[in-house]
């Protein structure tokens, strides 16, 4: 899945591109590592990148240590060079963020989320095994192909409970991408009780419980709740769990940048066109 390059152990800065990340650089994050080289005179660990098939150098994990160095207005950076598939890149630049800095409960919410989608990915005898099944495999020597469940294996990695990893997962898999962005703005960091409370509800109170976040308006995602059940003063219809799931299945395609279509057709485009209909059935 991937190879560590042992000729290439430094770069020009300028060639390394930065695509897609999955959290914008923190400026005291880039502050703390420039004090640290000033401190110390050596940045301690090098960066991780990716020689792409078409020759170009892409960052895996590093971010803050590249945007150090060329603030601080280094030429060349110490790297590890790796040839590497998609899903290893994503899993580099996940476990660098999620074992280094501390992340705030949305940060580690998002990272979570993609971990799992990657995870499944490469795993996918992991994605609906459960119970004694998940039990039995785990523990079978003789399966080979055999893993933990996501939650489980995440757990141990990075020493947090398994309950923790879900609660986390959930909140980070119900929020699009631009509501991960507002909420990055709000004056109050964002807690895990709030993102609980987002992902509970319909795209319109969404829409507006995050607003308030990011503007200031409410302490917390119950309160702004509270606030708008309150202005309203209408009592909540039945929602039908059908049409609830088609518009947010449709509020979740039309948010999301193109890169996340593409990659939702690449892991679920055979789902889809299984339940399309067939041009015979149309017919008839």
């Amino acid at each position: 899945m991937a190879d560590i390059l042992t000729t290439i152990t430094e770069l020009p800065i300028d060639e390394i591109e930065v695509v897609d990340r999955l959290r914008p650089v923190s400026e005291a994050g880039v502050q703390a590592i420039i004090a640290s080289i000033g401190e110390l005179g050596v940045m301690k660990d090098p960066i991780h990148v990716r020689r792409m098939k078409n020759g170009k150098t892409r960052l895996l994990a590093g971010l803050h240590r590249l945007t150090s160095a060329r603030e601080l207005g280094w030429q060349t950076i110490k790297v590890t060079c790796w040839r590497c598939n998609d899903d290893f890149a994503r899993l580099m630049e996940i476990d660098d963020n999620l074992a280094g800095a501390e992340l705030t409960a949305l940060d580690t919410a998002v990272f979570l989320a993609a971990r799992k989608r990657v995870y499944e990915k490469l795993h996918p005898e992991a994605k609906h095994a459960t119970g004694a099944v998940l039990a039995d495999k785990r523990w079978n020597a003789a399966d080979i192909v055999s893993v933990a469940s996501f939650a489980k294996a995440t757990a141990d990695k990075f020493g947090i409970t398994e309950r923790h990893v879900r609660r986390m997962v959930a909140a980070g898999e119900r929020l699009a991408g631009d509501e991960v962005s507002r909420l990055r703005r709000a004056p109050r960091p964002v807690a895990l009780t709030d993102l609980q409370v987002i992902g509970t509800l319909g795209p319109t109170d969404r829409y507006a419980v995050v607003d308030a976040l990011a503007e200031g308006r409410a302490k917390s995602a119950g309160k702004a709740m509270a606030e708008i059940k309150a202005s309203t003063g209408a009592v909540p219809a039945p929602v039908d769990p059908t049409e609830k799931a088609f518009l947010d299945l449709m509020d979740a395609w039309k948010r999301a940048p193109a890169t996340a279509r593409r990659r939702f057709l690449d892991e679920c485009g055979g789902d889809v066109s299984a339940l399309m209909p067939k041009p015979e059935a149309v017919q008839a």
